[in-house]
């Protein structure tokens, strides 16, 4: 469609919502969030056909309006919550696919060098894991448990602290947005260089399958998340570097609390995979059928939450729009 049938189609309806928002009565704002519904739909279609127009501009500045009037004026409903992890989230996400792959991508890379490195020079595991932790790990291994280290603590203090740590590293991977999307992927890259030489470790050893199978009844969460969170901080970086028709400063704070929802995001499944760590992982020698099924559930939930479910309601929403345009 070209730009100007798309304004004629839906200038009435624009120039109607726009008074709407002037307006010094008051609003129902189960109304004015159906109308915020059908605006965003209009910029998300402006924003893939018409980049750089004032038809892109003009839209962009009346969504912000009406967010903001929308979430003065709107009583909070008890399904809030659920909504959000239900529909907003995911619908959300579905826009940051391709963040999300780059985060995903950077990570992998860094897995491959720490892998490579460790198999083709034994100093490496130690300079990166450090001698006490591979000297542990070593002895363990000789007593035919290679992730005997998972069982040292008591499963209590060892979720909570491994669930502290865990979020504090997703965390540094969102912050380190504010030094641009390099920041996120400097502390990815990192994090990668770390999981490749830990995973290398065991395969030198011989006892790659027993050992993996164990790490990652836990790591499938945690490693996935770890990458989400390198994401959010991306999609804040980015934000800056890359403003649009937005001012910087618009951008930014936008970006970051895009960002920051994503790292919301996050938490419940750190927490699961702490859980999992601390408590199922001690039991190494458990059922190869009960750890291939945590491994399945737990990739399940991270693909099926973060990638199948928000391009399904991303296409869903898309038919919904086209239906009433055409």
């Amino acid at each position: 469609m070209r730009e100007a049938a798309f304004v004629k189609q839906n200038k009435e309806k624009w120039v109607a919502f726009e008074k709407a928002l002037d307006s010094n009565s008051k609003i129902d704002p189960d109304y004015l969030a159906e109308l915020y519904i059908q605006l965003t739909n209009d910029l998300s279609f402006a924003q893939t056909y018409y980049k750089k127009s004032k038809t892109l501009l003009y839209l962009n500045s009346l969504a912000s309006q009406a967010h903001q009037k929308i979430y003065i004026n709107k009583k909070e409903s008890g399904n809030r919550i659920i909504d959000f992890w239900k529909i907003e989230f995911p619908l959300f996400f579905a826009n940051h696919q391709r963040t999300l792959f780059y985060a995903f991508a950077i990570f992998m890379v860094a897995v491959a060098i720490g892998a490579i490195s460790t198999i083709y020079d034994d100093s490496f595991t130690r300079l990166i894991l450090g001698d006490r932790y591979v000297n542990e790990t070593l002895e363990n291994i000789r007593n035919g448990n290679p992730t005997g280290i998972y069982q040292d603590d008591g499963a209590l203090g060892m979720f909570l602290w491994i669930t502290k740590n865990n979020i504090q590293v997703g965390m540094l991977c969102f912050a380190a947005g504010l030094l641009t999307s390099i920041g996120s992927g400097y502390i990815l890259f990192n994090n990668g260089i770390m999981v490749g030489t830990f995973f290398a470790m065991f395969s030198n050893e011989d006892v790659a399958v027993e050992a993996w199978s164990v790490i990652m009844l836990h790591g499938t969460i945690e490693l996935s998340v770890i990458v989400i969170c390198g994401a959010a901080g991306m999609i804040m970086g980015n934000s800056i570097l890359f403003p649009g028709t937005y001012s910087r400063r618009v951008s930014f704070v936008k970006g970051a609390k895009k960002g920051l929802k994503v790292l919301i995001s996050t938490i419940p499944l750190f927490i699961v995979a702490g859980f999992i760590e601390g408590f199922v992982t001690r039991y190494a020698f458990m059922p190869s059928i009960l750890k291939y099924a945590i491994l399945l559930l737990s990739s399940v939930i991270i693909v099926g939450y973060y990638i199948v479910y928000p391009n399904y309601l991303k296409r869903k929403n898309e038919e919904i729009h086209r239906a009433q345009i055409t």
